[in-house]
């Protein structure tokens, strides 16, 4: 995981779980009723968002 700052993380892992919860496939292994949320942190740690940040 790269070093970003915790206003960062909050953006990324909330765009990314808005996007999940609307169906957007994952990259990671979650069971149907996991949180979106919990799915996009998963991601995080595996270093599979596919999210660019500049």
């Amino acid at each position: 995981m790269k070093d970003y700052t915790r206003y960062e993380k909050a953006r990324i892992l909330g765009a990314r779980s808005l996007q999940i919860a609307m169906g957007a496939p994952s990259f990671v292994e979650s069971s149907d009723k996991e949180n979106p949320i919990d799915i996009a942190k998963k991601e995080m740690e595996d270093d599979k968002l596919p999210i660019t940040v500049k």
